[in-house]
């Protein structure tokens, strides 16, 4: 591998600038023009802008991606995540074009990107799945008989879908119809492609996921799961490994699950098999993510391994060197995503200049971020700031050490204006009953007040 071309922005590809450096490995990151003083950009040994802010224009301007490459010489590219990293036509693209695609292959990605493909795969491979229709369904009629047979509540979903668009749970039947062409609708705005399928919706579930590495010598291994359940509206917030309701023996079944998934689809690379956990410990397969995920550090913090520099190794064609018999859990991990948004406006995206930073520090806290003091943070994109990651010999003491590093960060240093952050979000989940129990659902952040702590 003689250069790496990082197709990504932010955080993400400077975690990849980090692990290419480690590797001795000369790094070339594109970039829009309203990301020309990012961190990124400064810090890897070449730059090159690709097109305008919006994303449209630059970060999914394939064309311009790969022209940008062979003008710096790379070899191989990298995804991140979003933007093109789960997109089968680019990975198809750069193999076409003689670029080491540093991911699965398009085969893999297109096979798992499409949900009723997955499903049908994984089911294949003795994988249980959650019970719904086969593939997509084409009429109100064909979803009126599926919902009939599996029960309501069922949810519909976007057969090309993410992020929780193109997502509808329909509690009764009456609800169906509207529900039904909604979704299509969101499905078709957000992805160009209207196709949606059900499934069985399960009330307040666990969202566990697992992460497995493969290489192209038939080798998988999965290296324990994240609890990812703290979520608002599909969006994850918080993530933990490993988690407080799995033990050992259901660990090891959703393992071997996740590790059956990915042979099943030749995949290689590192990737991740989400699963739904019931009340009773039974546990369906959701997707498959195809790429790095935002929360991979809690895993590596468990772990002791490096999963950049895991996806760099195996791209460059070598053997895994760990066996499933090396992975042990040590401790206790807690990821935090601190987003530019005010909490206690709905949310709202807060875009603006950092006038002030302070990044916690202290044992057991690492932050992975792109933003320092004079940074301008755009209102093109994704509205992630940072990833605060803690960790504990126990899980009581990674949710103090947390706790202490929310506290110690600030981000703007404004009472009024400027900047604002989901960090009192955070705090304030980190105290409550609930979640020092364990016993986070899916559901549990959208039908709780979690900052007047109700």
């Amino acid at each position: 591998m003689k250069k790496v071309l990082i197709a990504n922005r932010g955080e993400i590809a400077l975690r990849i600038i980090r692990a290419c450096m480690e590797l001795n490995i000369p790094t070339v990151v594109v970039h829009s023009e309203a990301d020309t003083d990012s961190l990124p950009v400064k810090l890897a040994d070449e730059s090159i802008c690709i097109g305008p802010a919006p994303s449209v224009k630059s970060y999914l301007n394939m064309r311009a991606i790969l022209s940008a490459a062979t003008l710096s010489g790379a070899d191989s590219i990298h995804p991140g995540y979003g933007f093109l990293a789960e997109n089968p036509l680019f990975a198809d693209m750069c193999e076409q074009h003689n670029f080491n695609f540093i991911g699965p292959s398009a085969s893999a990605i297109a096979k798992m990107g499409d949900k009723s493909v997955a499903k049908s795969i994984v089911k294949e491979s003795g994988v249980p799945v959650v019970p719904g229709s086969d593939g997509p369904v084409f009429s109100i009629q064909q979803a009126y008989e599926i919902a009939d047979e599996i029960g309501y509540p069922v949810i519909i979903k976007a057969v090309a879908g993410g992020g929780g668009r193109g997502m509808r749970v329909v509690y009764e039947k009456e609800e169906l119809e509207k529900n039904y062409a909604t979704a299509q609708n969101e499905a078709l705005s957000a992805f160009k492609d209207s196709s949606v399928y059900i499934e069985k919706y399960f009330i307040n579930p666990k969202h566990i996921e697992i992460q497995i590495i493969a290489d192209s010598y038939g080798n998988t291994i999965y290296l324990g799961e994240r609890d990812c359940s703290a979520q608002r509206r599909h969006q994850k917030l918080l993530e933990e490994c490993p988690s407080p309701v799995v033990n050992k023996e259901l660990r090891k079944k959703m393992g071997d699950a996740a590790v059956n998934a990915a042979k099943g689809v030749g995949y290689e690379n590192a990737g991740t098999i989400e699963f739904l956990l019931d009340k009773d410990g039974s546990f369906y397969f959701i997707e498959m993510n195809t790429r790095i995920q935002v929360e991979h550090p809690v895993t590596e913090m468990v772990t002791g391994i490096d999963l950049l520099k895991e996806q760099l190794k195996i791209a460059m064609g070598e053997k895994l060197e760990i066996k499933q018999s090396d992975i042990k859990l040590n401790g206790h991990s807690i990821e935090c995503r601190i987003n530019a948004e005010d909490p206690y406006r709905n949310f709202t995206p807060t875009p603006g200049p950092i006038t002030w930073l302070h990044l916690p520090g202290g044992p057991g806290i690492r932050v992975d971020t792109h933003i320092y003091a004079g940074y301008s943070v755009p209102s093109f994109y994704d509205s992630l700031l940072a990833k605060v990651i803690s960790f504990g010999h126990d899980r009581d003491e990674a949710i103090k050490r947390m706790e202490r590093g929310l506290n110690e960060m600030i981000i703007n240093g404004l009472p009024q204006g400027g900047v604002k952050t989901t960090i009192p979000l955070h705090l304030a989940l980190l105290k409550h009953p609930v979640f020092k129990e364990g016993k986070v659902d899916t559901g549990f952040i959208g039908r709780t007040d979690i900052l007047g702590q109700e």
